[in-house]
């Protein structure tokens, strides 16, 4: 796709900068990235090789050339900073999660719905080409019924007492951590690739760190610090690094999931099998480019990601031959341009073909379950709540 637009990037930290990556491979303009202050924003911009014009991120509302803006800012800016961006006249792709509650959430798809913009959320695993193709086997009725989803999203970048950033802390990112970090990719995947809602969950989490020591100066996600660092005093945690959740879906479907942040080894690892009366599909975001098929009466497959094999949905986000493996970076591409090219079509009753904010409201409303049911130790239902 060759886009038209312009786009702008609200945050700099590690998230920020890939977002700047995939519009640019996905050909959309980057007019320019903002911090959360001017030194930071003209910092991240010269590293970037982009325009140094924005100091604020009022700077960015005020500009006419910018379309669309990606917010990639801490969870707690993300209500305001979306509902800013909308009441501007653009449109907006929001990290996840989309807000620090359901209310705030709810208000949200309110709002895209009346702005008559495009409103997403960078649920990006979705676009990996096998995650796709399981989504469309399943829907073509290769699977049977759908009887059981499992699976895990773990990591260690959290492991030791002295690791920190502003995602351990409450006010920051809300008091679920884990969960609404890592554990709503994984929940909004298997859904979107089974068709079938989460409607009740039953949760036990668990602090491994009741405390940590905050390094002088702060500290970046997924960074290392080799020289010394001075520490302040141990900061009080209560947000989970880890936690297991049983699932119920719609249809009959049950599962569960095993979220951590502290499992040592593991830096990005998603996991699901998905169980049906023909076949059972597992996939592992380490060794994205292969889905395991399993049988019971032939041999178990293993299909490699080549495009002269896939369905036509998986193989539309499929840019490079058999054998030359796509990854982490080329999932955010292929999100932008499903986000810019539903843009371009101009259609915006037709289904977008990519995660919208009524999917991370449902997320949202999840993580609200799944503190419920862990604080009370029992069942919790997802009642139906129109938006």
């Amino acid at each position: 796709m060759q886009s038209t637009f312009s786009a702008a990037v609200v945050g700099t930290g590690f998230i920020g900068p890939v977002h700047v990556e995939g519009l640019r491979r996905a050909g959309v303009r980057v007019a320019g990235i903002v911090g959360s202050s001017p030194g930071k924003s003209r910092e991240a911009a010269e590293r970037l090789g982009l325009p140094t014009k924005y100091a604020s991120f009022e700077d960015v509302l005020a500009d006419p050339t910018v379309d669309a803006v990606h917010l990639t800012t801490p969870n707690r800016f993300h209500f305001g900073q979306a509902t800013a961006v909308l009441q501007a006249g653009k449109h907006v792709l929001c990290e996840k999660p989309l807000a620090m509650n359901p209310s705030e959430s709810a208000r949200l798809v309110r709002l895209a719905r009346e702005s008559g913009r495009a409103a997403g959320v960078a649920y990006n695993i979705r676009f990996y080409p096998l995650c796709h193709e399981a989504a469309a086997r399943i829907q073509a009725g290769t699977l049977g019924d759908v009887w059981h989803i499992t699976g895990s999203y773990v990591q260690d970048w959290l492991l030791e007492k002295t690791d920190f950033n502003w995602r351990v802390l409450a006010e920051e990112g809300g008091e679920l951590r884990a969960i609404a970090d890592i554990g709503t990719h994984w929940l909004d995947l298997v859904q979107f690739i089974t068709g079938h809602r989460v409607i009740s969950v039953c949760a036990d989490l668990r602090t491994v760190h009741t405390s940590r020591l905050r390094p002088a100066g702060g500290a970046q996600t997924f960074t290392s610090n080799t020289g010394q660092i001075t520490r302040n005093d141990p900061v009080a945690i209560d947000t989970e690094d880890c936690g297991s959740i049983l699932l119920r879906f719609a249809h009959g479907a049950n599962g569960c999931l095993w979220v951590s942040q502290t499992t040592a080894g593991r830096k990005n690892c998603l996991r699901f099998e998905i169980a049906g009366s023909r076949q059972s599909f597992s996939w592992n975001s380490e060794t994205p480019n292969e889905l395991w098929i399993g049988h019971r009466h032939e041999p178990n497959e293993s299909l490699q990601r080549d495009p002269s094999l896939l369905s036509p949905s998986a193989r539309a986000i499929t840019n490079y031959p058999g054998g030359h493996t796509e990854g982490f970076p080329d999932t955010f591409k292929q999100l932008f341009r499903a986000f810019y090219g539903y843009i371009e079509a101009g259609d915006f009753q037709a289904k977008p073909p990519f995660p919208t904010f009524e999917d991370g409201h449902r997320e949202v409303r999840l993580c609200e379950a799944i503190l419920r049911s862990h604080r009370q130790q029992g069942w919790i239902a997802l009642e139906d709540e129109p938006v």
